[in-house]
C-alpha cells in the first residue's frame, strides 16, 4: 500500500480539482473545501448549514478523531463553497450532501467518505498519484510550510502533537531540505 500524499505544486491542485469537477462538482467542492478548511473528511462531511456560523466565518465543531472543540475560520475560498453549494441546493441540510437516487427523498445524510475517496483515487491513479480524503490536509499543511508559515503554527493548525509529527506528516523529504540549501544562498 502506498503513502497518501501531499499536493505539492498550485498547478497540480487546479489539475485535480478539474478532474474532481468532470465527475461531479461535489467532488471538487469537497477537495476545494478541504484544502482550505484542513479538516479530516469525517468532520468535513457532517458539516450541517445550521452549524455555520456565517456572520463571523467561522465553524465551531467537536473532532471526530480527538474529540478536541475547534474553530475553524473559514476563508473566502470556504465561504466560496458554501455559498456554491447553498445556491445550487438550497434545501439540503448538509454542505455536501448526497443526492443519490438509491436514498428515499425524506432522507437527508452527508455523501459518504467511501464515496469521496473513491472517486479521490481515480483521479489520483489517472495522473499518477496517490491521493485520497486525507491529501486535503496534507496538501495544505505543505503549501503553508513552502510558503514559510512555521512547522509550529501548521502543527496547531491540524491539530497535532509535535512539529516533528507535522514534518512527516506533510511530506517533508530530504530532497525538500537539500533544495533548501540551494535556494538560499547568502
Amino acid at each position: 500500500m502506498n503513502a497518501v500524499e501531499a499536493v505539492k505544486t498550485t498547478e497540480l491542485i487546479t489539475t485535480i480539482e478539474g478532474n474532481l469537477a468532470i465527475k461531479g462538482d461535489i467532488y471538487s467542492h469537497v477537495w476545494k473545501f478541504g484544502l482550505n478548511t484542513a479538516m479530516r473528511i469525517q468532520d468535513l462531511l457532517s458539516i450541517e448549514y445550521t452549524n455555520l456560523d456565517l456572520d463571523k466565518n467561522q465553524y465551531k465543531f467537536t473532532e471526530k478523531k480527538t474529540k478536541k472543540s475547534r474553530t475553524i475560520t473559514l476563508n473566502d475560498g470556504a465561504l466560496a463553497i458554501i455559498n456554491k453549494r447553498r445556491d445550487l441546493y438550497p434545501d439540503d441540510k448538509y454542505l455536501f450532501q448526497s443526492h443519490s437516487h438509491k436514498l428515499k427523498r425524506t432522507i437527508k445524510q452527508p455523501v459518504s467518505r467511501v464515496t469521496i475517496s473513491r472517486v479521490f483515487k481515480t483521479v489520483g491513479d489517472g495522473l499518477k498519484l496517490h491521493i485520497n480524503t486525507h491529501s486535503m490536509r496534507k496538501t495544505r499543511g505543505y503549501m503553508m510550510f513552502r510558503d514559510g508559515v512555521t512547522l509550529e503554527h501548521i502543527c496547531k493548525m491540524l491539530n497535532h502533537s509535535s512539529p516533528a509529527v507535522t514534518m512527516s506528516y506533510i511530506g517533508l523529504t530530504d530532497d525538500d531540505i537539500a533544495k533548501s540549501y540551494k535556494e538560499y544562498v547568502l
